[in-house]
């Protein structure tokens, strides 16, 4: 999608269940490079790696200020990221082994939090009014808002 303005009132064209994984990480310590580079640099991939086959439908990169950064993906389904998760074959497996590693090293020097909310057909409702798909619409496509929810 090229992010032109919809002056339209659009929703998501989700239709059935829907995975929302939020994921981010906290940088307490700007100093200690070492402790949230490989972890700041491991989603790019990670990222590219995914695709609908996968399950992913969609993702954003997010600022929460000038120390948290974070993701919010689109997911097919729960066990979709669930699988990609536990992929011994993927990068997310290299990269959490790493993260542990430094964790351990790093004495609080990067933070990493992650939810997950499954939300079931029906359950999720959305509005976009003036805006370039956003957020579910940008990763299931919108149509025109008829009413509902």
């Amino acid at each position: 999608m090229d992010g032109s303005v919809v002056p339209e009132r659009m929703r998501a064209a989700a239709e059935g269940e829907v995975t929302v994984f939020l994921v981010g990480m906290r940088i307490n310590s700007f100093r200690h490079v070492g402790s949230w580079w490989p972890v700041f640099r491991a989603m790019p991939g990670m990222l590219r790696e995914l695709g609908r086959e996968q399950g992913l439908l969609g993702s954003r990169a997010l600022l929460g200020g000038p120390r948290l950064f974070f993701l919010v993906q689109y997911w097919a389904s729960r066990e979709q990221l669930l699988a990609y998760a536990r992929d011994s074959g993927g990068r997310h497996r290299p990269a959490w082994a790493e993260f542990n590693r430094g964790l351990r090293a790093g004495r609080g020097r990067v933070g990493l939090w992650h939810e997950t909310y499954v939300v079931p057909a029906g359950s999720h409702e959305s509005v976009y009014i003036g805006m370039p798909p956003f957020g579910l619409g940008a990763a299931t496509g919108t149509v025109p808002a008829d009413g509902r929810g």
